[in-house]
C-alpha cells in the first residue's frame, strides 16, 4: 500500500547480475540504517530503490517523475564537481548541469534541481568523513596514514578507492577493502553527522529529505 507521504530515492548501487537481488537488499538495509541515525529516524525515512548502475537509476527516476511520484535521484558525481555547478560562487546547486556535461543526461521535463542529488564523488567518499569508524571496522593493521586529508569532495574517485585499499591491505582479520564485501556494511556504521559536516552535497540531500517528510 502506498503511504501518502512516501518519498522514493532512486539510487545508484546494488550491482547487477546473478547475485544482484541479495546485494540490492543489503544496499537498501544499509541506507535504512544510515537514515535511522539522522533526524529522519525510522518514521521519516525515504524508500530507497536500489537500481544497480547509474544509467538504470536515471531511467527509473525519469519514469517515476513522469508518473508523478515524489522522487529523488541519488548518483555518484564520478568526477569532481565544477565550481560553476555548486555554491559558491554560482549561488545555486546545479546537479543536472553536472550530469549533462558528464553523462549527457537531460533533465526530465517535470524534474527540478531539488530532485537531483550527487554523492561527491562517490559513496566511498563519505567513509573518509568518519575514518575512525572505518578503522575500527577493519581492526588491527588498518593504516589511516594512507587516507587523504582535506575536503572529501575534492578527492578523485580513483584516489578514494586507492586510499581505502592501501589503508586496509595490512589488516589481520579482514580482507583489503572491496566494494561488494565492505561498502554497505560501512555505510550502515558511519556517522551521518560527520558525513554532513564534511560533504555539502550530502548535507543538501538530507535537508531535502527533511523538507519532503516533515
Amino acid at each position: 500500500m502506498k503511504i501518502k507521504n512516501d518519498v522514493f530515492v532512486y539510487a545508484e548501487g546494488g550491482g547487477s547480475g546473478a547475485n544482484s537481488a541479495e546485494l540490492q537488499g543489503e544496499f537498501r538495509r544499509a541506507f535504512s540504517e544510515f537514515f535511522e541515525t539522522t533526524f529522519l529516524g525510522k518514521t521519516r525515512r525515504p524508500r530507497v530503490v536500489a537500481c544497480g548502475g547509474r544509467d538504470q537509476a536515471f531511467s527509473m527516476f525519469c519514469t517515476a517523475i513522469a508518473q508523478g511520484k515524489n522522487a529523488l535521484l541519488l548518483v555518484d558525481s564520478e568526477d569532481n564537481i565544477d565550481s560553476s555547478h555548486q555554491p559558491p560562487p554560482a549561488g545555486n546547486w546545479k546537479p543536472w548541469d553536472h550530469l549533462f556535461v558528464r553523462d549527457k543526461w537531460v533533465k526530465p521535463e517535470k524534474a527540478v534541481d531539488d530532485d537531483c542529488h550527487l554523492m561527491g564523488v562517490c559513496m566511498e567518499s563519505w567513509f573518509l568523513a568518519d575514518w575512525k569508524t572505518v578503522g575500527k571496522f577493519f581492526g588491527q593493521g588498518f593504516n589511516s596514514a594512507h587516507l587523504p586529508t582535506g575536503p572529501i569532495e575534492s578527492v578523485s574517485k580513483a584516489n578514494v578507492y586507492n586510499a581505502l585499499k592501501l589503508a586496509s591491505q595490512g589488516c589481520k582479520t579482514k580482507a583489503t577493502y572491496g566494494k561488494g564485501p565492505h561498502s554497505f556494511r560501512l555505510l550502515s556504521l558511519i556517522s551521518p553527522d560527520k558525513v554532513i559536516a564534511a560533504s555539502p552535497w550530502a548535507n543538501r540531500f538530507l535537508e531535502e529529505l527533511g523538507r519532503r517528510k516533515p
